[in-house]
Parts: structure tokens; sequence; C-alpha cells
């Protein structure tokens, strides 16, 4: 069996393709031995591991897709398997999205592990170095956060791998294991990164302690996640963070880089690579026979009708997160009647329009290869994360204060249009209103679920939670899912990786 078809050795293989903010240098072959000689060979390591997570195999498409199927407010309108498996919780070990976003994320963690081991050989003062290796500890947390939580036990790889067989007898480590590592790294990245970065693509403080509060709620260790986000709310002018006033920027590709909500994000300006290290989670979205992005979306996402029907029109964010209204095939008509896009699944309820509506000049046709920046966390969420907490710590006061800031901003309406290319201004509106008397967790959720609606972070909201059960039954969103049992909270592991490796065990279920 040849040598690349084994998981663990993408490790010398990082090429930057992509992360148009981030320092481009194309490097076909990065030697274990000798390449590392100053911070800027660190930096190239840094900058091949994030491109791997723009790349359509993860965030491009598979991932952020595959999320987004698994959750309670984005349906299929495709008949293809291995999407199907996915929203209906038949998903099988030779699923196809699995196959293609577990690789792809280890090469990430890969080219990670090169930077942080290449480092050694640099032969500067730690607090020239250090700032720049941490960008590779945070990476490589950001990386094993989304296995931990979509696979539980993974194989933890902290260094290069030079030895093939060790490389595919490695078992599985402990979820708890992993966690520790990923809150060590994210340590480690908290200690010596910056507190600003030019760039909201480069991983910063505000970042590695943004996600040690993501990972502490996740855990259910509160207290931390308390501290962690209070501190970066206290610290948010020194960050330089803040709600953006317009919440329809955040998902503009010519608005978004000026915006000071976005922590940490995936850039997608104005680069469109040979291996698909693109945007395409915006054609994925869109209405096909849409006048708008030379022809409009593939039509494979799309909310049901309760999402839009549940959700108050006064709240601006329904605005900003759907498309009711349309040019199809250049007739304008709402979402009762999206059906004249003659395509076979089309669905008669609102479609997602954040990321087709505002894509950038870059966007090709069907909106690919955009100019957005995906936010992975934003200050919003840093918000949400201190209210959560606070509610499981019985501090009420602490978690009105900061689940009514970002429903306040939700209220204060802005510029957009229809997806009719209809400019309007969405007027200040009294909803949501402020919330009063007891927050219990369900608000919370149901603040994170409206806030962050199709930024594939429902799921792992459903997961950590446990309330799949709830979401998936007959008054659910998307109705009855009769095959979802939790055994589903957890993906199988790639049927060819268990193949190739006899220690690696398949999670129950599968």
């Amino acid at each position: 069996m040849k040598i690349y078809k084994y998981l663990f050795l993408f490790l010398v293989s990082i090429s930057i393709v992509g992360c148009s903010d981030l320092e481009e240098e194309p490097v076909g072959l990065l030697a274990p031995e000798g390449f590392f000689q100053t911070t800027s060979d660190i930096e190239t390591a840094v900058n091949g591991s994030l491109t791997h997570a723009i790349n359509e195999k993860f965030w491009g498409r598979k991932l952020s897709i595959a999320l987004m199927l698994r959750s309670d407010m984005v349906s299929l309108a495709s008949n293809e398997t291995r999407r199907a498996e996915m929203n209906e919780f038949t998903t099988l070990a030779s699923n196809g999205m699995i196959s293609e976003f577990w690789p792809k994320t280890y090469q990430g963690i890969a080219a990670a592990n090169q930077a942080i081991s290449g480092a050694e050989d640099v032969d500067v003062d730690e607090s020239i170095k250090n700032p720049v290796t941490a960008q590779a500890y945070f990476a490589r947390a950001f990386y094993y956060f989304h296995l931990v939580r979509l696979f539980g036990d993974v194989p933890y790889i902290s260094e290069p791998i030079t030895d093939i067989d060790a490389a595919t007898s490695i078992s599985r480590t402990p979820a708890s294991e992993v966690y520790d590592n990923i809150i060590a790294d994210l340590e480690f990245a908290k200690t010596w990164l910056p507190d600003t970065q030019s760039s909201r693509a480069t991983p910063s403080k505000a970042a590695a302690s943004s996600y040690l509060a993501l990972v502490y709620l996740t855990l259910g260790e509160y207290q931390k996640a308390y501290d962690e986000s209070t501190e970066v709310i206290a610290n948010a002018g020194t960050y330089n963070l803040a709600l953006d006033s317009n919440f329809q920027n955040l998902f503009d590709g010519e608005a978004i880089d000026n915006s000071l909500e976005p922590i940490f994000a995936l850039d997608y300006n104005n680069f469109e690579a040979e291996d698909n290290a693109y945007d395409q989670v915006a054609p994925m979205t869109g209405i096909r026979g849409d006048d708008r992005n030379l022809g409009g979306g593939w039509s494979v996402a799309v909310p049901t009708l309760a999402v839009y029907t549940t959700w108050d029109e006064g709240d601006y964010r329904r605005a900003v997160s759907l498309d009711d209204r349309a040019s199809i095939n250049g007739t304008v008509v709402d979402y009762t009647e999206f059906d004249i896009s003659g395509h076979e699944f089309a669905k008669n309820n609102p479609y997602i329009a954040k990321f087709m509506r505002y894509p950038g000049p870059f966007a090709r046709a069907n909106a690919r290869a955009t100019s957005l920046n995906y936010s992975m966390i934003r200050y919003a969420e840093v918000l949400l994360i201190a209210a959560e907490s606070a509610v499981e710590l019985g501090n009420n006061a602490d978690a009105l204060m900061y689940v009514n800031q970002v429903r306040a901003r939700a209220r204060m309406g802005g510029d957009t249009k229809t997806g009719a290319d209809e400019e309007y201004t969405f007027a200040a509106s009294a909803v949501p209103a402020d919330l009063t008397g007891t927050v219990t967790v369900d608000d919370i959720l149901e603040e994170r679920k409206l806030e962050f609606a199709f930024e594939s972070i429902r799921w792992y909201d459903i997961v950590r939670r446990q309330i799949g059960d709830e979401v998936f039954s007959a008054s659910g969103l998307e109705g009855d899912k009769p095959f979802f049992t939790s055994d589903d909270y957890l993906l199988p592991l790639p049927e060819d990786e268990l193949e190739r490796n006899t220690n690696l065990t398949q999670n129950p279920g599968y």
C-alpha cells in the first residue's frame, strides 16, 4: 500500500494555497531537518496548517455542511447518499463526507506539529520565537477540538511522525486526555500570542482565551468558562473587540474585514486554488435558478419552513439569515413559489441568505470562492458563553446582562437586501425584547440557535447539552427524525482508517 494513503503521513506536504490575509509563500516540501532556521520558517508552517482549514474538504464544504445537516435547522434538498446519511442519522463508516474531512483535519495537525517541532531548531530568544510558535499550538488545538467533539476518542499525535510502522498502529486517545492537551495548547497560545493581530485569520491572545472559554463550557466546567469569557469581555478594548452595530456586516464580503466582532476567522478573501481551497458553502446554501451570482446556488442545504415561521419577524437576524424573496429566472417571487426554479428538489420555504447575499467582488459563478470571512468564534459567542456559565453558577444578574447585550444588537436593525437584490433598511424594533426574571439554560440555547443560525455551531450545542431526543422529535423544527439515537452524538471513524489500522476501534452503534 502506498505510503501517502496512511493518514499520519501527510505531515511533510505543506502547501500554502490560500488564507489571503496570511503570508503566501508556496512550499512544495518541508524537510524535517534543516528547513527551520528563522521565525519566518515557523510562520510558513503555521500558515500551511491553517490553510487546510479553508479547503473544500474542511470548512469549504464537507465539514461545515455536515454540521449544518446534523443540526435541527437545516434539511437536505438532494438525494446524494453521503449527505442524506448526515441529515437522517443513518451515517455509515464509509460516509464520503467523513472520509474527506477526517484526513484534512489531520493534515492541519501534522503541519502544526511540524511548526512546533521545527521551532526547536530556531536559535532565537523565546520572546521572539514563542509568539509565532504559539500560533501552531492554537491551530493544533483548533483541529483537535473539532475532532474530539465529532468522534470522541481519537488518535492524538503531538509531533511529526518518522516511524511508519508506529504511525499505522497508533490507537485512540481517551477524549479526556485530548481535552487536557487542547487546554494545554490554548494556555501556551494565550501566554505568548499578542493581544491583537493585523488579521482575524491569525490567532491572537483573544482567540486563545475565547476558545478556552468554549472548551470549558463544552466540558461543563462552568466556573472556568465564566472566568475565561469574562476576562475576554473585560479586555474587549485591549483586544479590539465589540459587537458589530449591523448584524449584516458579519456576512458581507466587503464589510467583514473592518468588523471588530470576529475573534478568529477563516478568511476566503479573493483566493481560488486548484486543490479546492476555497469557499463552496455559499453555493451549497443558495437557491437554484436565483438570478444573483450567475445562476444562484445549488439548493442543497435548506432550512425547513418551521425555522422561518417560529422566528419572530421583528428580529433583524431573521432578515439577514434567510431569503424569503428572490428573482428566479427573471421572475421575482416569494418563498411560496421558489419551485419555479425547476429544480427537482426545490423547497417552497426560505433559503439561507447569510453566505449568498454579499459574497464580495471576487465571487465566481454560483458564489463560489467568495470574499467572506467565516467566523469560527466571535464576540457575541463569548457574551453567550458568559451568560450560560453564569446561569449554571446561579448568577442571574450577569446572565441577564450578557444575553441582553446580544439581544439588543439583534433589534438595532440595519441595511440589508432581499434575495431579489432589493436594498432596504430594516428599522429598529422592540424584538427581541430584553429578557427579564430568571434566565434558564434553554433561554441561552435559544439565543445561540438564532444568533448563530447556519454557522455550523448548533450541532455542537445539541451534542454538549444532549438534547437530541427533544429537538429531533415530532415537535422539532424538522419534525421527527426516527433514526436518531444517543449513538449519533458521535460520528463513526472512517472505515478505511480502521481497515488500515486494526488498533483503531469503532464508536458504538456503527
